[in-house]
């Protein structure tokens, strides 16, 4: 054992386990539980089980929190878990606004004020990191949010609120533990009570929202990408090819490519599915 060293002991070998067994083996020693602790190796671990093809659906329902497997694109219900939630809340009152590498961003909705919540529903911890400025009521379609990993392995997370028409986008730092303020873009409109905020999907260093409004005009859809290198947001427009405006469009990754499925409204209803992360750099990445 003295001969393997620790970074072949720690990167090489435990960095494959489960996350419940790293959590039993901080338990060695102090030194242990430092190393298992580190973010290098979180990194490494979380990319390590992101590979594997075993990934995990968690539902909320009214009093239960139902986590299944999923093997191979099939729902093992066989092997169904049912989960407890740190705090004593009902699953009713929980809103997911996104997901990272088994790291589920929750807000509790309270009758006085509102909390944000990290949560690694496998280990079972959790992180409280609201401050003053998240004790408003939450919206569904008002706030929204995103997480990832920056070139310092920091773990950040994207907070996006709208509020009496304006736009306050803020990032959380989980090793400074504290918000810092980001510039949104300039003369849109999109803290309009008219627009709808998705959740965000990470994807090749930027995470990607879409900002429709259903009320005037009718249809009309943005894609907003926040580049996590700079921490700065675009407007990117959806392909030429594409001659109206979709009703609804969801994001999702597949193969780490971005791929837009839209639908829209005509005689028939239909369908559409884009590539977006296949798409040439210069048309993706215009400002509007």
């Amino acid at each position: 054992m003295e001969r393997i060293g620790y970074d072949m002991m720690f990167e090489e070998i435990l960095s494959r386990l489960p996350a419940k067994v790293v959590c039993q083996f901080k338990c060695v020693c102090k030194q242990w539980c430092y190393e298992l602790s580190t973010p290098k190796f979180v990194l490494i671990h979380t990319r390590r089980l992101s590979n594997l093809l075993q990934k995990k659906l968690l539902s909320l329902n009214q009093h239960t929190i139902v986590v299944d497997d999923i093997v191979s694109g099939n729902l093992e219900v066989d092997t169904r878990k049912i989960v407890t939630f740190p705090y004593n809340v009902q699953p009713s009152r929980l809103i997911i606004i996104g997901s990272f590498n088994g790291l589920i961003l929750l807000c509790i909705m309270r009758t006085d004020a509102n909390e944000l919540v990290l949560w690694n529903p496998t280990i079972r911890r959790f992180k409280l990191i609201s401050d003053d400025y998240f004790s408003h009521y939450f919206g569904r379609h008002d706030d929204t949010g995103g997480m990832y990993v920056d070139e310092h392995n920091d773990l950040k997370v994207l907070h996006i609120n709208c509020f009496s028409g304006a736009v306050t986008a803020r990032v959380y730092s989980r090793h400074n533990d504290s918000w810092t303020n980001l510039s949104f873009l300039k003369g849109c409109l999109f803290g309009s009570s008219f627009y709808s905020w998705s959740h965000g999907i990470y994807s090749g260093k930027t995470i990607y929202f879409t900002v429709s409004n259903y009320w005037f005009p009718p249809g009309e859809c943005n894609i907003v990408a926040f580049d996590v290198v700079s921490e700065s947001f675009s407007i990117l427009r959806f392909p030429e090819r594409i001659q109206v405006n979709p009703c609804q469009v969801h994001f999702i990754t597949i193969s780490n490519n971005l791929h837009g499925i839209l639908v829209r409204y005509s005689d028939e209803q239909c369908s559409q599915s884009s590539t977006v992360g296949a798409a040439p750099k210069d048309e993706y990445n215009s400002r509007e």
